[in-house]
């Protein structure tokens, strides 16, 4: 009975190991007809590479006139964000320092610390500082004036960009009308109303107003941004001219001048 025992249980386990053995193989062979299957999704193409493909089913005329403004349109504004940030001070610290040197140097000395600071603030501060000996009135005067050119250079270009701004999706719009315009001619000439003979023309007419839309929203953040930073340094401006003014009576009255 033993024996009996021992060979019906070697039995099963030759049973199981060859069962296990044609599942591993069954198992592998599907892994394998997935791999298969699955190798041509990984040649799908990218997002950029998409956006290549259609930017050149679009045509080359009005697409490439919306690439244009895309690209005047950020040197423009990269060009106004770089001024601004190299134009933007910290007015509080320049307010101290230019009070220190006027109550410990005089008013060189305070025309000394505006020469070696920049921004616009910092030359209104010199403009009022080398008009002091006129008058406060004419100091005041000085830096309103001087207020005024230097937020003229801070908005320097910026009316470009609002221009493409508005622009790129004109010229997408027209596009669109233009490829319809187009498409309607073939039907027209073919006498019949297939959509497969339209069906090209007015998907490149849609893609020049699709780019056109894309160029417009990618300046406009950009451009909202250039208002927003003109703003705060126009406000500086102000607050200074404030503290300048302030400051200079100030200093009139301690002096007897």
């Amino acid at each position: 009975m033993a024996l009996v025992a021992m060979v019906f249980v070697g039995a099963l386990n030759a049973n199981a190991a060859t069962t296990n053995g044609s599942n591993i193989l069954a198992m592998s062979g599907t892994v394998s007809f997935i791999q298969d299957e699955a190798a041509p999704a990984q040649t799908e193409t990218g997002f950029h590479q998409q956006l290549k493909e259609r930017f050149v089913e679009g045509g080359p005329g009005f697409m490439g006139i919306v690439l244009l403004c895309l690209i005047l349109g950020l040197a423009i504004a990269i060009e106004r964000i770089i001024f601004l940030n190299l134009s933007t001070t910290n007015t509080q610290k320049l307010a101290q320092n230019v009070e220190d040197a006027l109550n410990s140097g005089g008013i060189e000395a305070a025309k000394e610390v505006c020469r070696n600071t920049k921004g616009p603030v910092a030359s209104i501060y010199y403009q009022g500082l080398d008009r002091v000996h006129e008058g406060v009135d004419v100091a005041e005067k000085a830096v309103v004036s001087y207020g005024g050119v230097q937020m003229g250079q801070l908005e320097k270009n910026v009316s470009w960009i609002s221009l493409f701004i508005a622009l790129a999706p004109m010229l997408g719009f027209m596009g669109t009308v233009i490829g319809m315009i187009i498409a309607f001619d073939k039907i027209q000439s073919a006498g019949d109303m297939n959509p497969s003979l339209v069906a090209g023309g007015i998907k490149v007419a849609l893609l020049t107003t699709v780019f056109g839309l894309i160029v417009a929203i990618i300046l406009q953040v950009f451009y909202n941004y250039i208002i927003a930073k003109i703003d705060s340094i126009v406000n500086s401006m102000e607050d200074a001219s404030i503290t300048l003014i302030d400051m200079l009576l100030d200093y009139k009255s301690k002096n007897k001048i």
